[in-house]
Parts: structure tokens; C-alpha cells; sequence
């Protein structure tokens, strides 16, 4: 016998409880999976319904709360829990904001939610809390659900198996391009635009009576696509046309406008219909930033007077102003006009990603009805003949009622007896069995009659349509006739809203020949404050500056000139002339209006000349020579010019003039050399233009050898140097040069 405290022999395990595989195929698989997953589950819509998983177990979730389209509404929160609790795992807020987006109608061109509350606008304010808001199902919903109880579709289990839920919806209308869809999986995405039900209905009856319909036919019925919001379609028709053909696309979209007149030849812009999915507040906040950074000088203001319908105010300038030519310049500069690009990449059935053509996706909608109409036929058909069958054994027992009765009243198996006397089935036996007293009244077998002849007629239908494709495709026609008058043109709310136009060719108009052209005078301070003065201002007069301020730059110039800020950080920055802050009071800080650092400090600032050439430096000695049309920058942050190491700072920028180089440095050392020694760059280091033992480069300029090398003195005279006395101070490029001529500045600069 064992001991009792011997540890038993554990058997050996035929299964090794790790598994060892290489890392690349582990993660490739894993990998494979969760984008399958995305692909199929969450990302890509069904070309059969059009709806994602989301939306789909939404709306049948709705249906099991009977939230009918003439029934009562029920709080979201509680669609929301049924949704998350029987089929949608996910998390509450993504449920209601896929709920909230089916009822909005300038997200959604068919809304499959009728909401009861504060849903969000298209000005772009959130839904409110799903506490607070209800909802149920429209008459589309519904329609999309039509023949669910008749087997139409399969059904799976939910996410723990305590329900079912359906793998499509029945679709009686081709709800992907009627609705469209958006969504990005794993290595891709989709975006259909939505569409008119009437016409893609009119399209579904011409492919069905020509089953080989090119994309280019089925365009005459669907032109396009349908945006809520409406708009105006601006892209050429071969485009369209190319982009239906492959899938992928692109459509320039419109806000719809009109010139409203005010009387006495004043004028305003009235936008009523904005781009698909911009939201109104977004738009507004854009037009005005473009007045404030006076990028569109024809536009003077912008107003909202919207209430149910969009209603956008835009003030001209002035009267002169074309409107045509200010909505071009609006359209390029703000959302006024959008892209809606195209990719009708969807599971075509329900399984497979493709990027499918226009005709393609109808192909597989009128496939799935057709596969729903041979199902919902044998389920009826099914229903039929059990009917049938019940039926047949109640006319046998009206037939011998005398005899039914008296085996009930004393036979101990009625059932039995029944069965071999009448030849009667078990389910005909049980019919009768259970069968009331008041149905043995005479009217009831003529009712019973009627309706088995009824249904036999019935019964011969779908068996000659299940046996006709032909007849198959005419019930088909008729249901999508029947649905196009529904939600077609002539239903409410079914007409087409985005329209179609060719864009204007209105010659390019620089913002330069639209700005007024004065004369101004540029004036900015040590600390960096700038201001633009009408006029020409005398350098001598007097001109207040803030506390422990005062002048650096004064610079004539005109209000359409562009100035050009090179700092010591080696970057070039740009300001319009035009957008300078006027004179009234101390200006503004230059560093609100490029972003130029803290401890970065202005080294120059001079009007920009097309054409012309500067000559860069830093005090490390390096330069060389830059275009001024290379220099202007786009944007705030300014262009790099000057490459600098850690602790060189840029030094100099002057323009070219003349054919030599006069280099002085902290040793008080000049250097004169040829400038076609200097390289032409558009950005970098440099090359050597002197060269020092110690200190670096304080200054550098430009001259004409004939001319001399001039300079001011401390009495503010000018002195030249000529040949042959400047011989002395002319080298080659990166030599240190002669200790400066007699008279030359202390502080070693050239003006």
C-alpha cells in the first residue's frame, strides 16, 4: 500500500504547454487577424445594406423595442443599453454617437433615426447627453428591415451566444449609395458619397432590364452624387464619369450663392447651402480670419443670419467689387469650396474587400433582393401549406362532424381514432382537437372555404414565380417602383439638392494689383514695436516711442511692397506692408506677427526688390550671396537662410552693389577681395570670407572698385579709399587682410 504522504507520479503530458514559433510568422498572424476583424466588423460596409455592424444591430435593437415609425419614443440611454448589452460590446459612446449621426440630416441624405431632442447641428455642436435625448425608427429604417421575420436573411449568434442578431438587413432600397459611407480599416479605407433614391432606383429598373448596362448608361440616370447639405458639384462630367468607372474619385464641391440687392447700387452675398460635413461655426471663424489677416481684401465682413436654413452674409469691400471674382477668391482661400474624394471600397458580399464601380454595387443590391425574394417565397410557401394542411383536416371534420364529435365524446384516444379513420395527419388531428365549439357554425366552413381556395391560388403563384427568373425580376422591378415612390423625387424631402455647374474661368487676380497703392513710412523701434506712417515721413522729424525705446528703422515704402526682417538666427521673415499696424499709437510687436524667438535679435529690415541680390554673413566669417526672391517667405515661421553652429550668430545683410567685397573684423583687419570669388546660394553655411586668429566679422559690404571703399566718420563725412591707396587692402577670399586705413570707424563698420 502507498504512503499517504508520498507525492503521487504526475503522468506525462502529451500536449507541451508552450509552443515555440518564429517571431515574424507570430505577429504576422496575430496581425492578420485584428485587421480582418476591422475590415469586416467595424471599418467596411456591406454592399448589400450599406450599413456596418454598428448600424446594423442599432436598428434591429430599435425594431426589438418596437420603436415603429408611428410609435411611441424611447429614451436613447435605454437604445443605447439594449445595443451594448445584446450585440455591440464596445462602450456606450460609440453606440450613441452612431446613433446620433442616423438621425442627423445634414449627415445623413435618407436619416434612419427619427430623433426627439438636441442631436447636434450643423454648426458643429455635439449631440446632447443620451439621457437627455429620444429616438425611434424613420419609414427608410423600416423599410430596410422589411421580411426579417420571414426568413429573408441569415442570422448569428451575438457576441455570448444568448441571441441572435442578423448578418444583413433586407434592404428594400440600395441604402450604400443612397446613404454612403466612411470608415478607415487596416491598409484601407472607404468613402462613398451619398446619392438620390430615385434615381438610383431608376437605375436598378434599367440594369435589370438590361443586365449588361456599362457604368457610362447607368450615369444618364444617377448623375452624381446627393449631399444633404446641397451644394453645387463643380467637376467636370468626364471626371465623374472616370471616377464611377473605377471606384476612385474625386468631386469638387460648392457652397450655393446669391447677390441680393440692397437698392442704390449696394450689394451683399447671401450662401445658403455650404459643403458637405463643414461645419458652420468652423466655416464663419475661417472667412473671418481671412478678413483679419486681410488675405481676401474684397471681402469686409461676414455675418450669420441663419435659423432653420443657412443664411451667411458676405459684405463686399465696395460696391465696384465683382462677385464672381470675390467668391473665386473665397472659394480657393476657405472650405466655402471642399474635395469630397471617392473610394467605394466595400464588402461586396459581406465578406470580400473590393473597389467597386458604380455598376458593380447595384449588381450586388439587386443579387441580394433577388436572394431575399426566393427566400421570403419559400417562407411563405412553407407557411402555406402547413395552413393548407390544417385547413384540409377542418373540412373533413365539418364533412363528418357527427361522427368527430361522438369520437371526442367517448373514444379514450380521439387522436388515434381519428388519424385511421379520416386518414388525417397528427398536425390535422391535433388542429381539430383543439379547435373551439363556436367554429362548428356553418358560416366558418364557407370562411375556411375561401381561404384555402385563396391561399391554393396564392401557393400556385410563388410556385410558378420561384420556378420563373424572369417573373423573379419583375416582382423585383415592382417593389423598387414601389420604393421609388416612397422616397423618390415626388416624396417629401426626395427632390435632388446638390446640382451641377461648370466653375467660372475668372483670371487669376494677385492680392498685390487688389491692394491700394500709397506711399508709407515704415518705423520700428530698438525693441522691435513696428507701425506704417501715411506718407512720407522726414527722417528728421520727431516721432514718440514707449518708455526706454527708440528708433531703429525708418523706411519708406508703399502700402503693396512686401519687407523683408533678416534676424540673427539666420532666418528671413516676411511682412505685407499693408497688414502693418497704422500710427495711431506705438504700432505693434514685430514678434506677434512673425515667429521670431526671444533671443533672436533683428539685424536688418529693408524693402523687398524683385530681382536684386543681398550679400548674408555671419560673425564667424562665413557668407555668401543670396537672391531676394529666394528669401521671401510663406508663412510666419520665416525661411532659413543662414546655417549657424552653436554660438554664431548672423551678422550682415546688405544688397549687392557693385563688382568687390570689403570684409572688417574684430582686429580691426579689412579685407578686400573680387565678388565673383563669393558663391550664390539659396540657403547653407557659406564659404570663408576672411579669415581671423581672433574675434570674428563685424561687418561686410559691396562696392565698385572704380568708385572706392567709402565709409562715414565719427563726424558722420564721408571718406573714400581708391586705387592705387586701396591696392594695399585687395587680397583673394579668406585671407586675413591689413590693419584698417587711417581713419576707418572704431566700431569697424561700414556706415
Amino acid at each position: 500500500m502507498a504512503d499517504d504522504n508520498e507525492t503521487p507520479e504526475i503522468p506525462p503530458h502529451d500536449t507541451p504547454s508552450e509552443v515555440s514559433e518564429p517571431l515574424d510568422r507570430a505577429l504576422g498572424e496575430r496581425y492578420l487577424t485584428y485587421a480582418l476583424s476591422t475590415i469586416m466588423h467595424r471599418a467596411l460596409p456591406d454592399a448589400r445594406d450599406g450599413l456596418k455592424p454598428v448600424h446594423r444591430r442599432i436598428l434591429y435593437a430599435m425594431r426589438g423595442l418596437r420603436l415603429d415609425p408611428t410609435g411611441a419614443f424611447r429614451k436613447c440611454a435605454k437604445i443605447v443599453g439594449e445595443v451594448m448589452g445584446n450585440y455591440h460590446p464596445h462602450g456606450d459612446q460609440a453606440i450613441y454617437d452612431a446613433l446620433a449621426r442616423l438621425a442627423q440630416d445634414f449627415n445623413v441624405r435618407y436619416p434612419l433615426v427619427d430623433g426627439q431632442g438636441n442631436f447636434g447641428n450643423i454648426d458643429g455642436d455635439n449631440p446632447a447627453a443620451q439621457r437627455y435625448t429620444e429616438a425611434r425608427l424613420t419609414p427608410a429604417a423600416a423599410a430596410l428591415m422589411e421580411g426579417l421575420a420571414e426568413d429573408a436573411v441569415d442570422f448569428r449568434d451575438n457576441y455570448d451566444g444568448s441571441e441572435q442578431e442578423p448578418v444583413v438587413l433586407p434592404a428594400a432600397f440600395p441604402n450604400l449609395l443612397a446613404n454612403g459611407s466612411s470608415g478607415i480599416a487596416v491598409g484601407m479605407a472607404t468613402n462613398i458619397p451619398p446619392h438620390n433614391i430615385d434615381e438610383l432606383c431608376t437605375a436598378c429598373l434599367h440594369l435589370i432590364q438590361h443586365p449588361a448596362a456599362t457604368d457610362e448608361k447607368l450615369l444618364d440616370f444617377v448623375q452624381g452624387p446627393d449631399f444633404p447639405t446641397g451644394g453645387i458639384i463643380v467637376e467636370p462630367r468626364a471626371a465623374i464619369k472616370e471616377a464611377y468607372r473605377t471606384g476612385r474619385g474625386g468631386f469638387r464641391l460648392r457652397a450655393r450663392w446669391e447677390v441680393e440687392d440692397l437698392g442704390r447700387g449696394t450689394w451683399q452675398i447671401v450662401v445658403t447651402e455650404i459643403p458637405y460635413q463643414v461645419p458652420k461655426g468652423r466655416l464663419i471663424e475661417r472667412l473671418a480670419g481671412l478678413i483679419n489677416e486681410k488675405k481676401v481684401p474684397l471681402l469686409a465682413d461676414v455675418r450669420d443670419e441663419s435659423t432653420e436654413d443657412i443664411r451667411l452674409i458676405l459684405e463686399p469691400r465696395a460696391r465696384t467689387v465683382d462677385p464672381t471674382v470675390l467668391m473665386e477668391m473665397l472659394f480657393r482661400a476657405s472650405d466655402l469650396e471642399t474635395r469630397f474624394a471617392m473610394n467605394m471600397n466595400v464588402l461586396i458580399d459581406g465578406r470580400t474587400p473590393q473597389v467597386s464601380t458604380l455598376r458593380e454595387v447595384l449588381r450586388a443590391f439587386l443579387d441580394h433582393r433577388r436572394d431575399v425574394l426566393l427566400r421570403r417565397s419559400r417562407h411563405r410557401l412553407a407557411k402555406i401549406d402547413a395552413r393548407l394542411e390544417v385547413l384540409e383536416g377542418f373540412l373533413v371534420a365539418y364533412l363528418n362532424l357527427d361522427r368527430v364529435i361522438e369520437i371526442i365524446r367517448y373514444e379514450d384516444d380521439p387522436k388515434a381514432v381519428m388519424i385511421a379513420e379520416f386518414s388525417l395527419t397528427d398536425v390535422q388531428a391535433e388542429a381539430i382537437l383543439n379547435m373551439r365549439l363556436r367554429n362548428l357554425r356553418k358560416l366558418e366552413e364557407m370562411e375556411i372555404r375561401g381561404e384555402r381556395d385563396a391561399l391554393t391560388v396564392e401557393r400556385a403563384g410563388l410556385v410558378e414565380l420561384l420556378d420563373s427568373e424572369a417573373g423573379q425580376w419583375r416582382r423585383i422591378a415592382d417593389e423598387i417602383r414601389a420604393t421609388r415612390k416612397a422616397f423618390g423625387k415626388s416624396a417629401r424631402g426626395g427632390a435632388r439638392r446638390t446640382t451641377f455647374d461648370d466653375a467660372p474661368e475668372v483670371e487669376e487676380v494677385s492680392l498685390e494689383s487688389m491692394i491700394e497703392r500709397e506711399p508709407i513710412t515704415v518705423v520700428c523701434s530698438e525693441m522691435g514695436w513696428i507701425r506704417a506712417l501715411r506718407g512720407r515721413i522726414d527722417p528728421s522729424t520727431e516721432l514718440k516711442f514707449k518708455d526706454g525705446d527708440g528708433p531703429r528703422f525708418l523706411i519708406h515704402a508703399e502700402t503693396t511692397d512686401k519687407l523683408l526682417l533678416f534676424a540673427s538666427n539666420g532666418r528671413m521673415y516676411t511682412l505685407a506692408a499693408n497688414s502693418l499696424p497704422g500710427g495711431r499709437g506705438m504700432g505693434e510687436p514685430v514678434r506677434l506677427m512673425v515667429d521670431l524667438p526671444n533671443e533672436a535679435q533683428m539685424v536688418t529690415l529693408f524693402v523687398h526688390t524683385p530681382g536684386a541680390k543681398l550679400l548674408v554673413a555671419s560673425d564667424a566669417g562665413d557668407g555668401f550671396i543670396l537672391g531676394e526672391d529666394d528669401a521671401v517667405a510663406q508663412t510666419r515661421a520665416g525661411r532659413q537662410i543662414l546655417n549657424l553652429k552653436e554660438g554664431v550668430r548672423a551678422k550682415v545683410c546688405r544688397p549687392v552693389r557693385g563688382d568687390h567685397v570689403a570684409v572688417a573684423g574684430d582686429n580691426r583687419k579689412v579685407l578686400v577681395f573680387p565678388l565673383a570669388e563669393l558663391d550664390e546660394m539659396t540657403r547653407g553655411k557659406g564659404t570663408r570670407l576672411q579669415r581671423y586668429k581672433d574675434g570674428g566679422l563685424t561687418d561686410a559690404t559691396t562696392f565698385t572698385l572704380a568708385d572706392g571703399l567709402a565709409w562715414k566718420d565719427p563726424a558722420g563725412r564721408t571718406r573714400t579709399v581708391a586705387q592705387p591707396e586701396l591696392d594695399e587692402w585687395i587680397g583673394r577670399r579668406a585671407d586675413a587682410g591689413r590693419m584698417a586705413p587711417r581713419g576707418f570707424p572704431q566700431n569697424r563698420r561700414f556706415d
